[in-house]
């Protein structure tokens, strides 16, 4: 149990260390809307984790050998980060009477959710990942059922814990940004997110072949 554990805390720590879409989200929601708000967006991301850990432990075997899905996915996220990248680099920030210059939060909490859970849902190398993580337990033949739930448990848990710490330091700086800064950390978030929607487009074509 104990090395299930530290295994899943060790892969937790490599998931988190990647510089995504999931990172730039979580940043830019706290700093605009609160470190409360961004805890819901990064409980999106874990369900969508989560929802991926089922699927590809029950199914590794079903999705690794069907380029359909990753394809269909490929070109659906991109679309859907694209427009989110789109949306980021025209967004306009609305700002507060004595609040420092800080952007009025407005964003509902339940849209954090579903902008968490779409940004992780839809890249196609989150289910890569998972699709990897399932492959290498179904190798641990000394693993049991309860070592298992402990190794997703200790990458879950710790994924989501770094998400927090991420948010958490976002929000400390948050006195020191400026509107001037967030109207350009917005756009640099819009162009990198278009550029990781381009990326899975690029992704979803060369797996067709036509690149």
């Amino acid at each position: 149990m104990i090395e299930a554990l530290l295994e899943g805390i060790g892969m937790g720590l490599v998931l988190s260390a990647m510089i995504g879409p999931v990172f730039f989200a979580l940043i830019t929601n706290s700093i605009e809307n609160g470190f409360r708000h961004t805890v819901i967006l990064a409980l999106g991301i874990l369900c969508s984790d989560l929802i991926y850990v089922m699927i590809t432990y029950f199914g590794v075997s079903i999705f690794s050998q069907n380029p359909n899905f990753e394809i269909v996915l490929g070109y659906a996220g991109g679309l859907i980060l694209m427009a989110f990248g789109a949306t980021s680099f025209v967004k306009k920030n609305n700002v507060r009477p004595n609040s420092g210059g800080m952007p009025l939060p407005k964003t509902g909490k339940a849209k954090g959710f579903f902008k968490g859970f779409g940004i992780n849902g839809v890249n196609p190398f989150v289910l890569l990942f998972w699709i990897s993580i399932a492959g290498l337990v179904s190798l641990k033949d000394h693993f049991d059922k309860v070592d298992v739930t402990i190794y997703y448990a200790g990458i879950l848990v710790t994924v989501f814990s770094i998400d927090l710490l991420k948010a958490f330091v976002a929000k400390q700086l948050r006195s020191f940004i400026t509107p001037r800064f967030m109207k350009l950390l917005n756009r640099v978030v819009g162009i990198l997110l278009v550029l990781f929607g381009l990326r899975l487009i690029y992704f979803a074509m060369e797996r067709q072949g036509l690149m």
